[in-house]
């Protein structure tokens, strides 16, 4: 006898569609409502994802297993609002969530774990931060250090243009409050993949890798955007370097926990393959959009099971994923 799960999905994005599609196939899924959705999800809700308060009610009422795709609410706590509430829930905690939510407090992470990145240095005040550009050239990755939808990120190759990217961030706060804080770092030359994970706070399970496409213009000209297309599976994960990468991951969820910080939910390392060796660029704590709409059309397994395990701590007594042969585009 199956037992059957009723679930509410939390988004509006291509990933939360995709969530949605993959999980339709699960014979142990029943209905799903998604919340605020889109035109491509079926049982809309009205709530959007700051509506804690009414998205615990419904779940509490229907007795649902909540899922979350985007990242501003576990950056705000809605995790730690379903679990004070005995709700449950899949998706890393407020205090987890900041691997994502601060790049200061992940560069610094990173730095502590010994976990391969960039060089680095973090600024509050304009001035110090534009003598550290004139120091460096220009030739720097200046990073809002809070949440800014994919668009916090600019890799410049003069003062000028350094300088400018800056003054948007920290003077004319063209990202608010998110670019208050800057990271700068230096500039690592390579092919950029993502490699997503599994966690339970103790134990990960590999859940593919994808190559998404972020300058907005033709030849990677352009700012950065959120993404704007992507493959799965990347072609530039060998042996050698997925097991550097495991490592990296397994690395991160072993120092989380013992922050006190245990991270259950979905682990998203943005890395840069530089001389056969990856290093990561940035974590996220939720599935990219648009590498969703990649990864699960190549997973063979059904995705309910591996969720409800993360949420449960029980990761490593489930059967490993089966894949898809093939690519996705």
């Amino acid at each position: 006898m199956i037992n059957v799960v009723d679930i509410l999905l939390v988004g509006s994005g291509g990933r939360e569609s995709t969530l949605e599609w993959k999980l339709r196939k699960d014979p142990q899924v029943d209905r799903i409502y998604t919340s605020p959705g889109n035109g491509g999800t079926k049982d809309n809700l009205p709530y959007t994802p700051s509506d804690f308060e009414k998205l615990a009610k419904f779940a509490e009422k229907e007795e649902l297993f909540t899922i979350i795709g985007p990242e501003k609410p576990l950056a705000d706590g809605i995790v730690d609002f379903f679990i004070e509430r005995e709700l449950k829930i899949f998706g890393p905690t407020r205090n987890a969530a900041q691997l994502e939510a601060s790049k200061s407090y992940a560069k610094n992470f990173m730095k502590l774990n010994e976990i391969p990145t960039s060089e680095f240095e973090v600024f509050t005040d304009f001035g110090s931060a534009k003598e550290y550009i004139m120091k460096k050239s220009g030739q720097v990755v200046i990073k809002a250090d809070g949440l800014a939808a994919g668009k916090g990120v600019a890799v410049c190759h003069d003062v000028t243009h350094a300088t400018s990217v800056l003054s948007d961030l920290m003077v004319y706060k063209k990202l608010g409050e998110a670019g208050s804080k800057v990271v700068i770092e230096d500039v690592l030359k390579g092919e950029e993949l993502s490699c997503f994970y599994l966690s339970d706070g103790k134990n990960i399970v590999n859940l593919s890798t994808a190559q998404d496409h972020k300058t907005i213009f033709e030849g990677d000209q352009g700012p950065n955007t959120g993404g704007m297309g992507s493959y799965s599976p990347s072609y530039l994960v060998s042996e050698n370097i997925k097991m550097e990468i495991d490592c990296i991951a397994d690395t991160t969820i072993k120092g989380m926990a013992r922050n006190g910080n245990p991270f259950k939910g979905i682990l998203y390392l943005g890395l840069m393959i530089n001389e056969s060796k990856p290093y990561v660029l940035e974590y996220n704590v939720r599935l990219g959009d648009p590498e969703t709409q990649v990864v699960l059309p190549m997973m063979k397994s059904h995705l309910y099971p591996y969720l409800d395990a993360c949420s449960e701590g029980r990761l490593g007594e489930i059967e490993p994923i089966e894949w898809n042969l093939g690519a996705a585009i």
